[in-house]
């Protein structure tokens, strides 16, 4: 599959993320970085030479898709940093928006990982901070 069909899947599907990898091709619907994280920790072989789908990317979607081997992806949107870590992990980019940073949903100031990872310059860096927004996110989601 072309990284033009994941595209048109994507926008036609309404899906958060599309990925296609050695002939399977996975649609995907959560928030942020939830999906890709998933991936990550529960089915890393998936995401090892992939190609992929996103509507909006910023670093910490970036990292995520560096650990887990994407080769080549599209986004809507992507952060400038999320654009230089794909580059220096030498992963191909189409990207026709390029924006100085991630809003969060409220349009109200930056996306909250993109914050969060400002400072961090590795993949292996940013990981750990990911894990524990995902890991709060599921607690306040939790039945008490």
């Amino acid at each position: 599959m072309e990284l033009k069909d994941l595209t048109d899947k994507l926008h036609e599907g309404g899906y958060s993320c599309v990925i296609a990898n050695r002939g399977i091709v996975r649609t995907f619907t959560q928030r942020g970085v939830a999906d890709l994280f998933d991936l990550l920790e529960h089915e890393p072989d998936f995401l090892r030479g992939a190609i992929l789908a996103d509507k909006v990317v910023g670093k910490a979607a970036a990292a995520l898709m560096v650990l887990g081997g994407v080769t080549r992806m599209h986004a809507d949107v992507m952060s400038r940093p999320a654009y230089e870590l794909l580059q220096a992990a030498k992963v191909e980019v189409d990207c026709p928006t390029l924006v100085p940073h991630i809003i969060n949903r409220t349009g109200t100031g930056w996306c909250p990982l993109e914050t969060a990872s400002r400072d961090l310059h590795t993949p292996q860096e940013i990981l750990p901070v990911i894990r524990d927004f995902i890991n709060l996110q599921k607690q306040k989601h939790e039945p008490r």
